[in-house]
């Protein structure tokens, strides 16, 4: 029956591309908006995932790995560079409460995520939280949005209350790398066992990498096992 409704649906409502609109026969993206997505893949650096745009290049540490102390993370991936399309996507999910770009950004993560990593070792996955103001105000938690939806389909067990953001820090998007490190020192806890656990931590992009190195830190302070990190997107200069 629902197969029923669900085929019914889609004669009288087409799918649309989910970012210009027209009219296409199967996935979210028409091929001209899908063409203008940078996914991300090798060459890329191992441990944070920024990729190198180098024809023939080898996957190597960046400088900010190589100079940086411990990430408390054992890798960090995302499906694409945060530009355009998906900038807009995220944008509009996150500030302007539209779930359905939330559950293209989600599908999408969910059908890269297997390329990144063994789904099958992780024992929990654990979105970024948002302080209880900020989830106030915005009435949802993205990266909750996104984690249901990556650990559905590899049968994840999804665990929201064990990291607890102890402050309502000032947004990220406001300040500079350094200032980003000292707004979320200390910003998040662990009030859950995670003893031994393995952890896919979600996120919808990753900037600098202060979000997830902090919320990676109460993690593995807090006794997980290991940490991966896992965004919808990842902000690239140049």
């Amino acid at each position: 029956m629902r197969k029923f409704v669900n085929g019914l649906a889609e004669l009288i409502f087409p799918a649309r591309c989910a970012s210009c609109g027209m009219g296409v026969d199967g996935g979210d993206f028409c091929e001209e908006c899908a063409a203008r997505i940078t996914f991300i893949k090798s060459p890329l650096c191992p441990k944070c995932g920024l990729p190198y745009f180098v024809d023939g290049a080898q996957d190597h540490l960046c400088g900010d790995c190589i100079l940086a102390g411990d990430h408390y993370y054992a890798s960090a991936r995302a499906v694409c560079v945060y530009d355009g399309i998906v900038l807009d996507l995220v944008h509009r999910f996150k500030y302007g409460g539209k779930m359905s770009a939330g559950k293209v950004l989600g599908t999408m993560m969910a059908d890269k995520a297997g390329d990144f990593f063994d789904m099958s070792r992780f024992d929990l996955v654990i979105p970024v939280p948002l302080h209880r103001e900020r989830l106030r105000h915005r009435g949802f938690n993205q990266s909750l949005v996104l984690a249901r939806q990556v650990a559905a389909k590899y049968g994840v067990e999804v665990e929201f209350e064990a990291l607890r953001r102890l402050r309502d820090t000032q947004p990220q998007v406001n300040l500079g790398g350094d200032e980003r490190r000292g707004n979320l020192k200390g910003a998040f806890s662990v009030e859950g066992p995670l003893e031994g656990k393995r952890v896919l931590l979600i996120d919808d992009v990753y900037t600098t990498g202060s979000t997830v190195r902090e919320s990676a830190r109460a993690l593995v302070e807090g006794g997980a096992r290991e940490v991966e990190v896992y965004t919808a997107a990842r902000a690239v200069q140049g």
